[in-house]
């Protein structure tokens, strides 16, 4: 089997992942506070996120479960005042545009969308007109597009933001572990972030920075450990935001992962080779390939004319044991500027452990596939 779904989740794993979340279950859970165990809390994960973030303070990282999990507390967790306005993009996944949808239907704000460009990315010049015209409350952005791999210049677009005193919040899903994402550089005041795409740790895992400037609210209530006579959560950052049980067994999954990356830099020259390459190949036949100029993650969108996308996709499992993506990817709005609405496109996403013989075969059996 060759896996070329790494957008949606990466795969494989560094082998001391596994290895160290079956250490952690096997252990005595007694984290700290919650167990009655007199320990000194580990914020071992969180460092290393912080050290990857170039944060001052890891206590300004709140875990969650995923990246869906950090859009949600920080669009649904800011407190907004009826009539304040969000300004978002037709590049965002559903993570983004059915919390922003929830709160409009309830009248709490109001929201615009505007168009990327032919490639998924964000042109700085609407941007900025934008803005000027709507003047949000918040903006939020994808740092990269999940469908095109195209890669938006957050500290630009951040710092045009805040030219215009708006809150921003970035979706580094498809970013981080591949591409800087420095949100104290760069004044971005929070940050979403998933653990199980390319830093290469497991599902469950994931969360949101925040800034110190801004202050949330708990999306969540329950229990902390400490400050358990209190009728409110805490105000010490992060249990605020951190109710119940954490995921600690997949946490030390995302600590291993992301110890052996900074052990193991990506070679992104490689990947970058092996992308070019399969947009190459594919345009020699006449495929109609997204093709997205400058920076880029290893994604690949594409169409083959006179066959839908999920046919190709059940064509590239079944018939050669290759694993991608067809449809809209939960970015449903994104397609109506590619061109591609309403059925979406083939996707590819490949990662560091993706190899040129991989490439290689993918590349003939889509060659196999139009030539019948």
């Amino acid at each position: 089997m060759i896996y070329l779904n790494n957008g949606a989740t990466s795969w494989p794993k560094p082998e001391c992942v596994s290895n160290a979340v079956k250490r952690s279950l096997d252990e005595l859970p007694c984290s700290a506070h919650r167990s009655g165990f007199e320990e000194e809390e580990n914020y071992n994960c969180k460092d290393l996120l912080a050290q990857l973030l170039k944060i001052d303070n890891p206590n300004n990282i709140v875990y969650g479960s995923n990246a869906t999990f950090g859009l949600n507390l920080a669009i649904q967790g800011f407190e907004f005042k009826k009539g304040d306005k969000v300004l978002t993009t037709a590049a965002e996944h559903n993570s983004v545009l059915r919390p922003l949808y929830y709160l409009q239907k309830k009248n709490i704000i109001e929201y615009e969308i505007m168009d990327v460009n032919e490639e998924g990315r964000i042109d700085p010049n609407l941007w900025e007109e934008k803005i000027k015209e709507i003047n949000p409350r918040m903006v939020i952005f994808t740092h990269a597009s999940n469908v095109t791999g195209a890669v938006n210049d957050a500290e630009r677009l951040s710092a045009i933001a805040k030219k215009y005193k708006c809150v921003v919040l970035l979706d580094a899903s498809q970013s981080l572990g591949l591409i800087d994402v420095f949100p104290e550089q760069w004044d971005i005041d929070m940050v979403a972030f998933t653990g199980h795409k390319y830093l290469l740790g497991p599902q469950g895992t994931g969360g949101l920075y925040v800034s110190p400037k801004i202050k949330l609210n708990p999306i969540l209530q329950g229990g902390t450990g400490i400050y358990s006579d209190e009728d409110i959560m805490p105000e010490e950052m992060p249990l605020r935001l951190e109710a119940g049980t954490p995921n600690d067994n997949s946490f030390k999954g995302l600590e291993a992962a992301l110890t052996w990356s900074f052990v193991n830099p990506i070679n992104k020259d490689k990947i970058n080779y092996l992308v070019n390459k399969i947009k190459k190949e594919l345009k020699k036949m006449n495929i109609n390939v997204i093709d997205v100029s400058g920076k880029t993650t290893p994604a690949i969108s594409f169409t083959i004319d006179g066959y839908s996308v999920n046919e190709v996709g059940e064509i590239l499992q079944m018939s050669f044991d290759i694993i991608c993506r067809s449809g809209l990817h939960c970015a449903p709005l994104i397609h109506k500027c590619l061109g591609t609405s309403p059925s979406g496109t083939i996707r590819i996403s490949l990662s560091r452990f993706t190899t040129e013989e991989e490439v290689d075969y993918f590349i003939n059996s889509i060659r196999d596939i139009i030539n019948g």
